[in-house]
This record gives C-alpha cells, sequence and structure tokens, in this order.
C-alpha cells in the first residue's frame, strides 16, 4: 500500500479553503449588520452634543417616569410626574419597534384615558421598544426610549 504524503498542493488547499470561509462568513454577517442599522440618531453629533446638557435638565426638571406595557392587544404608555399622578401632555409622538431593525415599526394611535395612553396593537414575541417625544403644556420635550414589558 503507497503512503500518501502532503505536499505544498495541499498545504494550500487546506490554507485557501479554511481562509476563503473565514472571509465568507465575515462578509456575510458585515453585510447583515449593514442592512439592518435602523440609521443616526441625529444628524450632526457635535451640534446636539452642544445642547445636550440643557436638554437632559429640561427633561430632569419634569421629573416624569415612563412605563410601557402590552397586554391583551393593548399598549399602554403609563405618563407619571415626581408625586406618581399621571401627566396629560400637550403632544405624544412614539415608534414602536425592535432594536435592531426599523422593519417591523409602528406608529400607535393613543388616546388618553386620564390613567395612561392606550392604543390597541398586535405585536410579536421578542424584545420591543418604544421611542417616543412628548412635550409639556410649556413646550418642554422629554424624549425617551423606553423598554416594553409584555405580559
Amino acid at each position: 500500500m503507497a503512503e500518501r504524503q502532503i505536499t505544498g498542493r495541499h498545504v494550500l488547499i487546506g490554507f485557501v479553503g479554511a481562509f476563503s470561509v473565514i472571509i465568507g462568513v465575515n462578509l456575510v454577517l458585515a453585510y447583515s449588520a449593514v442592512r439592518t442599522f435602523p440609521g443616526l440618531e441625529v444628524k450632526n453629533s457635535y451640534v446636539a452634543s452642544q445642547e445636550f446638557n440643557e436638554r437632559k435638565a429640561a427633561q430632569e426638571g419634569l421629573g416624569w417616569t415612563v412605563v410601557a406595557d402590552h397586554a391583551g392587544g393593548l399598549l399602554m404608555l403609563h405618563i407619571t410626574d415626581v408625586a406618581g399622578n399621571p401627566v396629560e401632555v400637550a403632544q405624544l409622538e412614539a415608534t414602536v419597534g425592535r432594536a435592531t431593525h426599523v422593519q417591523d415599526d409602528q406608529t400607535p394611535d393613543f388616546s388618553y384615558d386620564g390613567q395612561a395612553y392606550v392604543a390597541p396593537m398586535d405585536l410579536g414575541d421578542g424584545n420591543w421598544n418604544i421611542r417616543m417625544k412628548a412635550w409639556d403644556r410649556d413646550g418642554t420635550l422629554f424624549q425617551q426610549r423606553v423598554v416594553l414589558h409584555k405580559e
């Protein structure tokens, strides 16, 4: 029986094959990451950083706490003040979506029921967030990304 020897050609084929798999997987993952990136948060990060402290102080001055729940096909957004009383805002904008992509984003039609903002909404399994903007009656902007608690 003739003994097989590893030649330079066999080693080259092994290296090319292994690195082809590694590079191929990296390209697929990079493409997936870029394809699902939802985009920039702000157009100009320098300008946003210059205004950050003032916006943060104004938002914290409101003393609002936001909790979001979803149960029985109903989305509930509870906004409360420092004393725990419900807050009715002057204007509310919200987008419900996943943390990783914008493909499933939905804009709920909230109505205020005296305790919370509610909207009928069917959501699939998994992690959902609410990106919300609410304005106080004096025009102060409160914006936050809220984790949605599902039952």
